[in-house]
């Protein structure tokens, strides 16, 4: 089965399908995400072990007192990702992102993380369902397929 190409106007009919779901995200859980996050970006610099680890639990406070002072927690963002892009709403706006602002779908172990042009979107697995999951893997392959072209 070919990879779905993502974007308006060019979307076949094995692409995934539309994932839609609600996260009210923890601390601990957002932590975990960006210390996952943060270790492979700053690995990928090769700097030697010391330095990684600095870096690392530098960015990952630094995540973690921005969590806090925008007060994350006690938002629910409701999320719709669909071949158009993926719209995150909540109480404050909504945000709309084109599939060309997401350079990659990595997947960490608390879930997937969209990593965007500028910044990211952690999508815990405990919110989304076996096929939402499996459609969330297709998408982040179908990322990867474009970015290769």
């Amino acid at each position: 089965m070919p990879l779905p190409t993502l974007g308006p106007g060019l979307v076949p009919a094995s692409a995934p399908e539309t994932v839609q779901f609600s996260v009210r995200y923890a601390l601990p859980e957002y932590v975990s995400f960006m210390w996952q996050h943060c270790g492979y970006i700053i690995r990928r610099r090769r700097i030697g072990t010391l330095a990684t680890y600095w870096m690392q639990a530098k960015c990952t406070s630094s995540a973690a007192l921005h969590f806090v002072a925008q007060g994350r927690s006690r938002h629910t963002y409701e999320f719709t990702i669909d071949t158009h892009g993926i719209v995150r709403a909540s109480g404050s706006g909504v945000t709309l992102v084109p599939w060309g602002d997401v350079c990659s779908i990595r997947r960490y172990s608390r879930g997937f993380m969209m990593v965007l042009k500028r910044g990211t979107l952690p999508i815990p697995f405990r919110c989304l369902s076996h096929a939402q999951g499996e459609s969330m893997a297709r998408f982040g392959e179908s990322v990867r397929a474009l970015g290769r072209l």
